[in-house]
């Protein structure tokens, strides 16, 4: 059997899920040979202590002592704000690294990381879990493929059944970056093309302190890719029908939706039309569960150095600097052009 002991630092909502989806690789990968183990740390102590004895795993009381401690893979699922000395600790660690999205807390702090990580050979993962949706990689591989002719419109739609925390709003920089930047990172994963311009507006009819915080609530963005095709990519935090992600892509010769399945969170107005007739998701953690499984059997094939890396830090930081144009344009009111090249 091929051990495998990755690091977790962060053990809040995503960084649970994370820690179970690492456990349970264990059933996964079985047949492949491979053994993985779990050891974490947070500065939450004691929640940190429960979690570990949950699942079997073992707790570490430092970031510096799981480093030391041989591991072969970092998970980093902590805030925002933590990311680049969490990186450049697991990179100077000589192993490789998961982070969620983003790199940074904006795209300036993020690129002397891409640096960092250049010069030091560092190999990171960031956390974009769309990437490995079926829906999305069925579409990619239809669009590669010529089914779908020539692309002529997008338009994404990612919505929140219920609002985050204002405390959480006030400081994830907006709806285009905590929400949003998932969808910008998609289309351009998915058509292999730069998006150059946004224009956005917002709104805000929910929750008061919402606004105050500066964010909005709904908000649509304008996008025009490098290559003149136009798209739309809406947001919302109050979609009470469900957790509702959606790509529709129309093209010269086909059109196809990902995201349209018995579990999607609209309902038809048409006679005799039953369709959709499941329960709606009700979280992004629910919507995505297999894909944020299949991120991390990629995290551990990418430690292995059985695949190449997924999601680079580039990559990351590209759909970041879409967002900024975007919150830039809501705020503003005027079209934005995408900063493609920035240096650090």
């Amino acid at each position: 059997m091929k051990e495998v002991t990755l690091g977790l630092v962060g053990v809040g909502r995503i960084g649970v899920m994370h820690a179970n989806n690492m456990v349970a690789l264990n059933e996964t990968l079985r047949d492949r040979g491979v053994n993985v183990r779990l050891k974490l740390t947070d500065v939450a102590t004691e929640h940190a202590r429960s979690v570990a004895a949950g699942l079997g795993a073992d707790f570490v009381p430092s970031v510096a002592e799981l480093l030391s401690s041989g591991v072969d893979g970092l998970v980093i699922a902590t805030g925002t704000a933590t990311h680049p000395e969490l990186i450049r600790a697991g990179v100077d660690a000589g192993i490789p690294v998961f982070c969620e999205k983003p790199v940074a807390m904006n795209v300036s702090d993020a690129l002397p990381v891409l640096d960092y990580i250049s010069e030091h050979d560092g190999v990171v993962q960031i956390g974009h879990q769309r990437r490995f949706d079926a829906g999305y990689l069925e579409a990619k591989r239809a669009y590669q493929a010529g089914e779908l002719g020539w692309i002529h419109s997008l338009r994404a739609v990612t919505c929140d059944m219920t609002p985050p925390p204002v405390e959480f709003l006030a400081t994830s920089g907006g709806l285009f970056r905590d929400c949003s930047v998932h969808d910008f990172d998609i289309l351009r994963w998915l058509t292999g093309r730069e998006i150059v311009e946004v224009y956005a507006k917002g709104s805000n009819n929910g929750d008061p302190a919402i606004g105050e915080v500066g964010d909005v609530d709904t908000a649509l963005a304008l996008i025009t890719f490098d290559d003149g095709t136009v798209g739309t990519v809406s947001a919302s935090r109050y979609n009470g029908a469900g957790h509702d992600v959606r790509l529709e892509i129309q093209g010269s010769r086909k059109t196809v939706m990902v995201g349209l399945d018995e579990k999607s969170a609209v309902a038809s107005v048409e006679a005799a039309v039953a369709f959709p007739d499941g329960d709606p998701h009700q979280t992004f953690a629910e919507r995505f569960d297999q894909a944020y499984r299949s991120e991390m059997v990629a995290f551990v094939e990418l430690v292995l150095q059985e695949r190449g890396n997924p999601c680079t830090p580039e990559d990351a930081v590209a759909a970041s600097r879409v967002a900024d144009a975007a919150q830039e344009s809501l705020a503003t009111g005027v079209p934005v052009r995408v900063a493609l090249k920035v240096s650090s």
